[in-house]
């Protein structure tokens, strides 16, 4: 993690489970002064403020950037009401499906006058640990500062990639926005199967748990392919070898990957409409 101090001052709206996740790891690496929007949460570590609404930002606020991290289908409220007071921000969007053309179209519903310049991102919960890994596109109006402001949020959370096309940000939601999910599952079927083997309930989530980690940390740190590291396990006419004859069976995981994948993006292409 590349550790920022001060990031950038932000107005964070919504602060749930991913925004909950990115406020851990800003707060941990030196956040400016900034404000966070949430219903429930109650306080903040000095110097930072909770409010309820946006009609509760000080009027002298001006961050360097909102974060609007909300769910899509909740979003044009938000983004009218920020609008009237914010109509020149940065906005950096942590929403699957929604383009940058329909939030702008949504602000300049509200308020003619304005002119946000919206970079889109999607982000992982591993932020709270740091370790998390996000994608991010910009639009050619954007500045380099801006771009810059964005992205330093995001490094110290974890690691970032920009893409090159708007629609691209929908395949890095199903790879990594929604990726734990895939590893945790994963986990679980793991730990489900070792007790079925006869394992204890204990021993069997902590050995899954630990081979996920280790895996894990080979990936990020060796700069060999994941096939070759498969390989590498991988005794001809061995235990893992009799393993993968299952698991990578045309119709088992290479047939329900792809095709789950493709499921994640279609849907964050109908969050769009």
């Amino acid at each position: 993690m590349t550790e920022l101090s001060p990031l950038p001052s932000i107005l964070l709206v919504g602060c749930g489970k991913m925004g909950g996740a990115m406020l851990e790891g800003w707060l941990r690496a030196g956040l400016a002064p900034s404000i966070i929007i949430d219903r429930h949460k109650t306080d903040l570590p000095a110097p930072h403020q909770v409010v309820r609404s946006i009609q509760d930002v000080p009027a002298n606020f001006a961050p360097d950037v909102i974060i609007v991290a909300v769910k899509p289908q909740k979003a044009n409220p938000v983004l009218a009401e920020l609008a009237q007071r914010f109509g020149q921000a940065t906005l950096l969007s942590v929403m699957a499906g929604r383009t940058i053309a329909s939030l702008h179209a949504t602000c300049v519903q509200a308020n003619a006058q304005a002119n946000p310049v919206i970079i889109r991102s999607m982000p992982n919960t591993p932020c709270a640990l740091g370790a998390g890994m996000s994608g991010l596109y910009a639009p050619p109006n954007a500045t380099a500062a801006q771009k810059a402001h964005c992205n330093a949020l995001l490094k110290a959370v974890g690691e970032t990639v920009w893409v090159e096309e708007e629609g691209l940000i929908d395949s890095v939601a199903a790879i990594s926005g929604s990726g734990p999910a895939y590893v945790f599952l994963l986990a679980e079927l793991l730990e489900k199967a070792g007790v079925e083997q006869g394992l204890p309930a204990d021993i069997a989530r902590k050995l899954a748990r630990g081979t996920l980690y280790g895996a894990g940390c080979m990936l990020h740190t060796l700069p060999t392919d994941a096939d070759e590291l498969r390989r590498n396990v991988t005794s001809p006419g061995g235990t893992t070898a009799e393993a993968l004859k299952v698991m990578m069976a045309p119709q088992a995981w290479p047939a329900t990957t792809s095709t789950a994948i493709a499921a994640a993006v279609h849907r964050a292409r109908e969050l769009a409409s």
